[in-house]
């Protein structure tokens, strides 16, 4: 199960000298288990903000930018930045079904494959692991990439962090691909991802989608294809629509970190790790504070108005891991850059226990809303 909450922050600091990317450490919680019918939940569903007593206390964030400086765009992007994803040639392929998992009248479970790399970045593709649910019957199915939350790589297992999700698409007839990310489980390691790990997650979520569509032996409809994260995932599917607009026809994201990594190191790392500690694993980089055109470069808030997809965003108002305020400031930033982007707020915490289904519902409508037959 994942090692969430409390333990991401223990984690973050020593996940710090792997990733400098990696320092918004969202967590996906540990996952209850999955609900076995289809049914409604008792949690009540709004769309306006959460009362201000839900309000989580966290250290005081520092003012940044939320939009790219004047003529940022115009300039050559810092290679380890959302724009320098966006400029790369992102490849995926060779999905290779492996061993069956799980077998039920609805969908068939596998262990798979692909192939995530750049192109004419002179290194051999990355070979990533992960689970693929396939529905029963011939399709062409719509499909659901997903982009699972934090969980310590040390301890993480192939398909952990949203099985409930997998489970619960493929019953209602979506292919459910569950990406593993680089250097997790059975997935190959990236010695170049030292600096760029997160966004080397958004560059697998990419190929993963690029496989599914190539594969000969998964029927997917190239036009119903979505990302879904959570927690950290969601800030990996953020950056993905940002660095690929148009490859996928919907984006949700639940529980969802800050679209700002500063906010993401000031909540999760600083307050944990010695400052002495934190700066010997950044390596050069400053603190937000004293260089926030990195920390910007690596959010994806300057970079929302990439997005062309629609976007649904579910949290729990009573989320103590990521603040709802991040939410609403994430949601008000998107459509303010003019993404179709729709928040439903859900009387639960951040791994969404009771709400699930409730949410799943509203998942599964507007997948089908998006991405009609």
């Amino acid at each position: 199960m994942a090692l969430e909450s409390t333990t991401a922050r223990r984690g973050a600091g020593a996940l710090v000298a792997a990733a400098l990317v990696s320092l918004g450490l969202g967590c996906s919680a540990e996952e209850p288990q999955r609900p076995s019918g289809g049914g409604s939940s008792s949690a009540a569903t709004s769309t306006s903000d959460p009362p201000a007593t839900t309000a989580t206390t966290a250290p005081t964030t520092p003012t940044a930018p939320t939009t790219p400086a004047a003529g940022d765009r115009a300039r050559k992007p810092r290679p380890i930045s959302v724009p320098a994803l966006a400029d790369a040639d992102l490849v995926g392929g060779g999905l290779r079904l492996g061993a069956v998992r799980e077998r039920t009248d609805r969908f068939t479970s596998y262990d798979v494959t692909f192939r995530s790399s750049l192109r004419g970045a002179g290194s051999a593709p990355l070979t990533i692991s992960g689970v693929l649910n396939v529905p029963t019957g011939r399709g062409p199915f719509p499909a659901v990439v997903l982009a699972h939350g934090y969980i310590d790589p040390a301890y993480y297992v192939r398909g952990q962090g949203m099985t409930r999700e997998r489970g619960y698409l493929a019953d209602r007839g979506h292919v459910a691909l569950h990406v593993d990310y680089r250097n997790h489980a059975e997935s190959d390691d990236d010695p170049r991802s030292a600096p760029a790990v997160r966004l080397g997650y958004s560059a697998d979520v990419v190929a993963a989608v690029r496989a599914l569509l190539a594969s000969d032996d998964v029927a997917v409809d190239p036009d119903r294809v979505a990302l879904f994260g959570r927690s950290m995932g969601s800030g990996v599917v953020l950056k993905a629509l940002e660095a690929e607009p148009g490859l996928v026809a919907a984006g949700v994201v639940w529980a969802s970190v800050s679209s700002l990594e500063a906010e993401n190191f000031e909540h999760f790392n600083r307050s944990d790790t010695p400052e002495s500690e934190l700066r010997a694993q950044l390596k050069g980089v400053g603190f937000p504070d004293e260089d926030p055109g990195f920390w910007r470069g690596v959010s994806s808030r300057p970079y929302l108005d990439r997005i062309t997809e629609p976007v649904l965003m579910a949290h729990g108002r009573a989320d103590e891991t990521c603040p709802p305020r991040w939410a609403s400031a994430t949601h008000r930033a998107l459509e303010a850059a003019g993404v179709d982007a729709t928040l439903e707020w859900y009387d639960d915490q951040h791994a969404f226990g009771p709400a699930f289904v409730a949410a799943m519902d509203r998942t599964v409508r507007f997948l089908r809303a998006r991405m009609p037959a």
